[in-house]
């Protein structure tokens, strides 16, 4: 969890615990506000101390409790604010993944330059229809959400068309892991190779790949994005991290170069994507 998001969840615990301590009807303890909303107090004592993150739910019956059903906006408003950045898979993935793939086809949309690094799957920008339809089955699955593949795929592949736009430009780092991941059959992953292998050529893309026998300047860690100097994205196993402050873009683009340095661009790139190509019987 990010240092702001922690420090945001301390805040509103803080004011939970003012709004307690300050209620018209006279100062409450943490036992009798827990009595008084059916709660555990231990529940208590984790919101105020920034241990727990409030639903609205929660915020809602407290104000309530501490005779300030106002103050629900105002608390609500704060939640909001941190949460935005910690983007729940299980709060996104609710209607499928078809309307979390239109929310990056905007975001994508809206941006003129990419720095994507990928540690796990193809760059999604580059992935074929039936290497997508696989990894939204298995993340479906996985997080147990309602399954739209088709819908998710065609939101998927609609925002390659940023590709073919003049003044567009995708600066993608790939591990040479990536390209051997059999999370698909071996016949949708050598045509995903020759996707990749296509694409080397393109104005608009800068495909670079991290050797398997490359040395690396960094230990590997989550994959992310970074459009243009305005917004990271990191994705974890719970949640997207959404982080817009500017130290944390530099620092991003500093991993980002850092890591291309070890990389292999052009023709180099498309040997080591050939290389695991011919591997593959089909």
């Amino acid at each position: 969890m990010s240092t702001d998001y922690q420090r945001a969840r301390e805040e509103l615990g803080r004011r939970l615990r003012e709004l307690r301590v300050e209620s018209p009807e006279g100062r409450l303890t943490g036992v009798q506000l827990a009595q008084r909303l059916g709660w555990r107090q231990s529940k208590v004592s984790k919101l105020e101390n920034g241990r727990q993150t409030p639903t609205d739910d929660d915020l809602r019956a407290w104000a309530e409790a501490v005779g300030q059903p106002a103050v629900f906006s105002e608390l609500r408003s704060r939640l909001r604010g941190f949460e935005s950045h910690i983007r729940s898979w299980r709060r996104q993935l609710a209607a499928g993944h078809a309307p979390v793939q239109e929310t990056w086809n905007t975001l994508v949309s809206n941006s003129t330059t990419q720095h994507a690094l990928s540690t796990a799957a193809v760059s999604g920008i580059l992935q074929t229809a039936d290497y997508a339809r696989h990894v939204f089955e298995r993340h479906a699955t996985l997080q147990q959400s309602p399954r739209d593949t088709e819908a998710a795929v065609r939101a998927r592949m609609k925002r390659q068309e940023w590709l073919y736009r003049p003044g567009k430009r995708l600066n993608v780092l790939m591990s040479e892991s990536v390209l051997w991941g059999r999370i698909c059959p071996p016949d949708v992953l050598a045509a995903q190779l020759d996707r990749l292998l296509g694409v080397v050529g393109m104005d608009t893309v800068n495909l670079g790949i991290l050797p398997l026998d490359g040395t690396l300047p960094l230990t590997m860690g989550n994959s992310f994005n970074v459009l243009d100097e305005r917004l990271v994205v990191v994705e974890d196993w719970h949640a997207e991290l959404w982080l817009d402050d500017a130290e944390t873009i530099a620092l991003y683009r500093r991993v980002w170069d850092t890591f291309a340095e070890s990389a292999v661009f052009g023709a180099e790139a498309q040997q080591v994507i050939a290389r695991v190509r011919r591997s593959i019987k089909v």
